[in-house]
């Protein structure tokens, strides 16, 4: 059980409808402090649903969220400024120069780090006397996420803020992400993303969505040691590889060679069929979208 001082969010039950559309389907989540959380999942699955009910953008038809010790629908000025929100649309002040609008959104808060500010400008080439409404995409999406930032707030939430990045900036904004983690201990980070091979190298706990419920909340290394893929060589042609405990979601033969999706290998049982065949073998790790993959196509029962 997670304490509270610890909980950050957390959903109890939560159901949402839009129309005939069940977009959260009895959701619980609790987000603890000092971590960066992946938020997964197909389009239209739920996700940026769920980020809308956590700054009370969105308002559940049952069940409740709690988000800083407060009611999300609740959320006052004071507990406001210790969020951090970028969404998917980033929209921002096009009449204003990157300068005015970074100036603007600062004297909102009590505090606003420059040197990061700055360091962020540098890092990105954004320039400060462009107008926010020529800017490419790519670049209103960096001023939305330095925009969120510099106020240095205790809870971030990131729905798809990489999207619009080329792979270089992807790279420095997800250093960046490292980097806001390490100077606090208590910041939590939560982003919701499509691109998994770009999420997995930051993120501790990943939560991966699917018609609007929770089908995995684990940390990834435990998904890490959950599947694996096993490599088998130098067996007899075309023998089939038995396991009884572990569980094989998926299984290629050919010349005397195999390969195995595996879940839970038993690694007592792995010796014996291992010393069994006398046969050369490797273990390696799936990559998120890999896993993702197997998770959703799970039975639901199994999930």
């Amino acid at each position: 059980m997670m304490e509270a001082e610890y909980k950050i969010v957390e959903f109890d039950q939560v159901h949402k409808r839009f129309g005939s559309t069940r977009a959260l389907d009895g959701v619980d989540l609790t987000v603890g402090r000092g971590m960066i959380l992946g938020l997964v999942g197909a389009n239209g699955c739920g996700k940026s649903t769920l980020i809308r009910h956590i700054v009370g953008l969105y308002l559940p038809d049952e069940g409740t969220i709690t988000t800083l010790g407060c009611e999300a629908r609740r959320l006052g000025p004071d507990r406001m400024a210790r969020l951090g929100y970028v969404h998917q649309e980033g929209q921002l002040l096009d009449w204003m120069t990157v300068r005015q609008h970074l100036a603007y959104v600062a004297a909102y808060y009590d505090h606003w780090n420059l040197e990061l500010q700055n360091r962020f400008l540098e890092q990105f080439d954004i320039d400060l006397k462009a107008r926010v409404g020529k800017l490419s995409p790519g670049k209103r999406q960096q001023l939305a996420i330095l925009l969120a930032i510099c106020h240095e707030p205790e809870l971030l939430i990131l729905d798809e803020p990489a999207s619009a990045l080329d792979p270089i900036a992807r790279g420095r904004f997800f250093d960046l992400l490292l980097e806001l983690i390490q100077e606090r201990s208590d910041r939590t980070i939560l982003i919701s993303s499509h691109i998994l091979s770009d999420i997995e190298k930051v993120v501790d706990q990943v939560v991966v969505m699917d018609r609007g419920r929770i089908r995995r909340n684990e940390s990834l290394d435990a998904l890490r040691e959950r599947y694996c893929r096993l490599q088998m060589q130098s067996l007899p042609v075309d023998e089939t590889v038995r396991f009884e405990n572990s569980k094989v979601l998926d299984a290629k033969y050919a010349s005397g060679k195999a390969q195995l999706l595996m879940e839970n290998l038993d690694e007592a049982e792995l010796r014996t069929i291992i010393e069994r065949y006398d046969c050369p073998y490797e273990i390696s790790p799936l990559s998120l979208d890999e896993i993702y993959e197997i998770v959703v196509s799970q039975p639901e029962e199994a999930a």
